[in-house]
């Protein structure tokens, strides 16, 4: 639930989103998120939140962080943003590619798995059989 300041301190926003105050700090580190400081304390403005919605937003869709920071920088306010967006339906056009090729190649072990499971079942029914069911 969003609250009514413009302004979240670090524990508001992890807590919020699921994520480690470390996770946070990370995202600082690589620049995707710059809070304000008051002293030591991190003061996040309403875009810093937006922005960390995104990321998690993106790394939950398979994005990675450099891709979700990419497409957070493409934004600029009061314009349309048609190269962020295009870019986004790019991102995920690849991402679906990739876990469609995933569930392919998922099916394809599940087969295989299936074919080894079934030999060597038919081998132990072969190696328990009694000695002399085996000559016939």
């Amino acid at each position: 639930m969003v609250k009514e300041t413009t302004t979240y301190s670090i524990s508001e926003l992890a807590q919020e989103f699921a994520v480690t105050t470390r996770t946070i700090r990370h995202y600082e580190d690589l620049q995707l998120l710059r809070p304000a400081r008051q002293g030591q304390k991190r003061i996040y403005s309403l875009a810093d939140r937006t922005k960390l919605k995104l990321i998690v937003r993106g790394k939950r869709i398979g994005l990675s962080l450099q891709e979700s920071g990419q497409l957070i920088n493409m934004y600029e306010p009061g314009k349309s943003n048609v190269d962020q967006l295009e870019r986004t339906v790019q991102a995920i056009g690849a991402q679906r590619q990739k876990l469609a090729q995933q569930l392919r190649d998922i099916g394809t072990m599940l087969d295989d798995l299936d074919q080894a499971e079934a030999g060597c079942k038919a081998e132990l029914d072969t190696s328990r059989r009694p000695t002399s069911e085996k000559k016939t």
